[in-house]
């Protein structure tokens, strides 16, 4: 472990950007964002950016091919380049965990070659979340804020930084750094941790419970009663799938350039309402049947596909950002049965 003064953190974020990309979260007049690392760029104090750092691997639009048309011929141009190395600070445990589920999507056969070059050139730098939020339940599904994981963990005091390699990518960007980080022990942090938890423990959603979700719950779970309020007032409006660090659908669209035709592919969201329309039909025609789909995929379809990892992670973005208060903790809490109370 290596540490460094919060005075000398500017010079750190400078030595990385010589070598490659840096991106931090700054405050910005619409919250949290991430930004590219320069001179005047202040690290922001908040708990969560806005937006999840999925952006990074899983743009929100991103060019897949381009096609030239002369008469019957058809040439397709392959635009993918070699992705330069970067650098994400400051990613929560929540957000960590969301490249896990990311990952199972993307990087299984037949493996994703857009995210999995962003992957393999990427580094995240987590962060300990010393004031976790009142809309925070990440250790419903077994994830440790004080123990945020990425290639490099670090925890934030008053006046220091502490810095934790974990994987191979981040003892090297450390050892980088050594002339800036001097050697220490794990006292500090180990105490921070210990706070952490303690404050975690008394958070208001530490009980919810996914003991009611998970693989094989399809048939008892798909036709309760209970989806038909809970559905009612959603607005479809997309909102909790675009703030949301798991979500992976999008569409692809062709564009026409005027000099050939443009393949990019962009998120969507399985709350709108021609998310499922075909050249036959809607398969998923009310709000009602979209809504369960979310849900259920979150808590049910993804853990039995996976070896039961739910694909949420707890950071509580749709519990703050959704226009009418609908999230996944009332669904939890309404079709699983108040568990934490």
């Amino acid at each position: 472990m290596r540490k460094c003064s919060l005075d000398n953190l500017n010079a750190v974020f400078n030595k990385i950007s010589e070598e490659m990309m840096l991106f931090v979260p700054a405050d910005t007049e619409n919250g949290a964002e991430y930004r590219k690392w320069e001179e005047g760029v202040t690290l922001s104090d908040k708990l969560n950016t806005n937006k999840s750092p999925k952006d990074f691997f899983f743009p929100q639009v991103e060019n897949l091919m381009e096609f030239k048309v002369n008469g019957k011929e058809i040439e397709v141009i392959d635009t993918r380049s070699e992705h330069e190395d970067f650098v994400v600070f400051g990613v929560r445990a929540c957000d960590v965990k969301s490249f896990d589920v990311l990952d199972r999507v993307f990087l299984t056969e037949p493996c994703d070659s857009y995210y999995a070059n962003k992957r393999e050139h990427g580094l995240i730098i987590s962060m300990a979340c010393t004031k976790p939020s009142e809309t925070c339940f990440c250790q419903t599904f077994d994830i440790d804020a004080s123990n945020p994981g990425g290639d490099i963990s670090c925890f934030k005091t008053e006046s220091e930084i502490y810095f934790k390699a974990n994987t191979e990518k981040g003892e090297k960007l450390l050892a980088k750094l050594s002339d800036l980080t001097e050697e220490c022990d794990d006292k500090e942090v180990t105490k921070q941790q210990e706070k952490i938890k303690e404050i975690m423990k008394k958070l208001p959603l530490a009980g919810l419970s996914t003991e009611k979700f998970g693989g094989g719950k399809t048939e008892e779970l798909f036709d309760a009663p209970e989806w038909e309020e809970l559905s009612s007032a959603c607005l479809g409006c997309g909102t909790c799938t675009f703030v949301c660090p798991t979500c992976q659908c999008y569409d692809i669209k062709d564009f026409n350039t005027n000099k050939g035709v443009l393949r990019f592919r962009c998120w969507d969201s399985c709350m709108y309402s021609d998310f499922t329309k075909m050249a036959h039909g809607n398969s998923r025609n009310s709000q009602k049947e979209r809504f369960r789909q979310r849900f259920m995929h979150k808590l049910v379809y993804y853990p039995e596909n996976n070896d039961g990892l739910f694909s949420c992670v707890g950071c509580g973005r749709c519990l703050a950002k959704c226009p009418i208060s609908m999230n996944i903790v009332k669904v939890m809490k309404t079709i699983g049965g108040k568990s934490d109370e």
